[in-house]
């Protein structure tokens, strides 16, 4: 959602900011890689229970994730190689940052605690692939309840309020599966035909003589003139 709908309006709103880091000599790269390490650093820190240093360090991930983008654009260095970067880190660091809680809620809770946050890993993978994939073929798959953006804010709250932890995870879960589902529909239906009765009209064309008339035409086309002029002409001669 967010990134559907305010990404771009933030991203022009912090091109100031991109064109005073990139005049200090920071690149797109550099942040990027911040980023990382400070998902990895939030991840460690969940894992051995402290939790609101984690979710401290995964806000601050937040900050070069977004700016990241400004740098890259201001400096014109914006390039598909960047942009794949990019997208490797953000599945990286989802995996550390998920992976971190985990492993706390295995140490904590123990029995199957642990296999929500996996499953909400698995699901966001999903997501993301379903996006890749639609767009490697050239159908548009963004938006969703459940993008990047609100799964990092979500486990955010549930790191902050650790005793609703699990159930934001489930409702993660429920929000980021029917976020998959809708994706595959809207990719779906880009790849039907957007008018069914084209078929049933080229098998109807297929099975009928040709008479240079095609249902739904120009009345006024060249067409539709000539095959009148035909019939008429038919009719003439066969007159007695």
């Amino acid at each position: 959602m967010f990134d559907k709908r305010c990404r771009a309006g933030v991203e022009r709103g912090l091109r100031p900011v991109g064109s005073g880091l990139k005049r200090a000599g920071i690149t797109a790269n550099q942040l990027t890689v911040l980023g990382l390490v400070l998902s990895g650093v939030s991840a460690v820190t969940v894992a051995n229970g402290w939790l609101i240093v984690g979710a401290l360090f995964l806000a601050l991930s937040a900050v070069p994730d977004v700016l990241d983008g400004a740098v890259a654009k201001a400096s014109g260095t914006a390039s598909p190689r960047g942009a794949f970067f990019d997208s490797v880190v953000d599945r990286v660091s989802d995996t550390l940052v998920l992976g971190g809680v985990a492993w706390y809620l295995a140490s904590v809770d123990g029995g199957h605690a642990a296999v929500l946050p996996l499953a909400v890993l698995g699901v966001s993978n999903l997501v993301s692939y379903e996006r890749a994939r639609a767009e490697s073929l050239g159908f548009e798959a963004r938006g969703g309840l459940m993008e990047r953006a609100e799964r990092m804010l979500a486990v955010g709250i549930g790191l902050v309020l650790s005793a609703v932890l699990v159930p934001v995870l489930w409702l993660m879960l429920v929000l980021t599966l029917f976020t998959a589902i809708h994706r595959f529909v809207m990719v779906w239906r880009q790849g039907t035909p957007r008018d069914a009765t084209e078929t049933l009209l080229a098998r109807w064309r297929a099975r009928r003589p040709d008479t240079g008339y095609r249902p739904g035409g120009d009345r006024g086309s060249g067409l539709w003139r000539t095959a009148r002029t035909r019939d008429r002409r038919s009719r003439t001669r066969t007159r007695p």
